[in-house]
């Protein structure tokens, strides 16, 4: 279901049940819906930068906040928060390898698959199915020829998003 914005323009069902969220973060470039699950945080969606904020609901959801937070004040920081690799075996791997690409310095998506034993665009699929971005950094991870996808898109806002994030972290 989707409903009309205040300017008229058109968002994604999660702005409607908004109530979902356990918080709703504002930053720079997007706002973070953060859901958790138990003691675990489940996901992190980029939400346009206009949606409502919503305060933790919950001590994870502060916990996350307070880290996405300290990321942006230090783009070296290293996320810890309790979170399940749910997805495939393959997709476990490549979000593992993602995970261990430090900040500010980039891998291809060949890379990856090569770390892996896999082919680029099928690590480029296990990124756009990552829940957990930031935590788990997609973002990290460009294509040979230039920046790459992101969030299954290849431009508008998610570019947008992926291109200050590497600013961010100084690539």
């Amino acid at each position: 279901m989707r409903r009309p914005a205040p300017d008229g323009r058109r968002h994604a069902a999660v702005l409607s049940y908004g109530h979902e969220y356990h918080a709703r973060l504002a930053t720079p470039f997007a706002v973070l819906g953060i859901r958790t699950s138990g003691a675990r945080l489940s996901e992190i969606v980029y939400l346009p930068t206009g949606a409502a904020t919503l305060s933790p609901q919950n001590r994870l959801a502060e916990t996350t906040c307070q880290q996405i937070e300290r990321y942006l004040d230090d783009p070296q920081f290293r996320f810890e928060l309790p979170f399940e690799f749910d997805g495939s075996a393959f997709r476990q791997r490549v979000w593992r390898a993602i995970c261990e690409i430090p900040p500010g310095r980039p891998l291809t998506y060949g890379d990856i698959a090569r770390q892996i034993g896999s082919a680029p665009r099928a690590v480029g699929g296990a990124c756009g199915a990552n829940r957990i971005p930031l935590v788990i950094p997609c973002h990290r991870v460009v294509a040979s020829g230039g920046i790459g996808g992101f969030m299954h898109a290849r431009a508008g806002a998610p570019i947008q998003i992926k291109q200050w994030l590497l600013q961010h972290e100084h690539v």
